[in-house]
């Protein structure tokens, strides 16, 4: 397709909205979370995905998972997870059936901070979306999100 290509056009300008969205989202919830909480995005991203792991087969995440579901490379997810664990946030243990992996769990402080910090993430995004509304070129998109079918989630 040539550069002048009106559907790569369109493309590029949706792609270039999206993002957009995107960081005004991340940007507004960023700042809610750090204020009340001193959570980044990631942070309580990590939590979050942390705290639905389960026992039984299947039911603890590998660090590559982990690292796919908060959006980071691996290294920089096992620092994540340092920080919050320096915070007692996290903690660590071998896994019992292989000595070789590792496996992170929330701690009670950690799932008491997420469930203070849920509201305050819930509220910045409404705030966050109602905002971007307000922008033609963003509203399809707010209304997309807010068409999605609520999901049970899996990591």
């Amino acid at each position: 397709m040539a550069a002048t290509d009106p559907a790569l056009t369109a493309l590029a300008q949706g792609w270039c909205a999206l993002s957009l969205l995107h960081g005004r989202i991340e940007a507004h919830v960023e700042r809610a979370l750090q204020a009340k909480h001193d959570l980044s995005v990631r942070e309580y991203s990590l939590l979050d995905v942390l705290s639905r792991q389960h026992s039984g087969p299947g039911g603890h995440l590998q660090m590559k998972q982990v690292a796919d579901a908060v959006v980071l490379s691996q290294s920089a997810t096992t620092r994540l997870v340092s920080r919050l664990e320096d915070r007692g946030l996290l903690a660590r243990y071998l896994c019992v059936t292989d000595r070789r992996g590792i496996y992170t769990d929330v701690t009670e402080a950690g799932l008491e901070l997420l469930a203070a910090a849920r509201p305050t993430n819930d509220t910045a995004l409404r705030e966050a979306l109602d905002e971007a509304a307000k922008n033609p070129e963003l509203t399809p998109l707010v209304r997309a999100l807010e068409a999605l079918p609520v999901a049970q989630t899996s990591v």
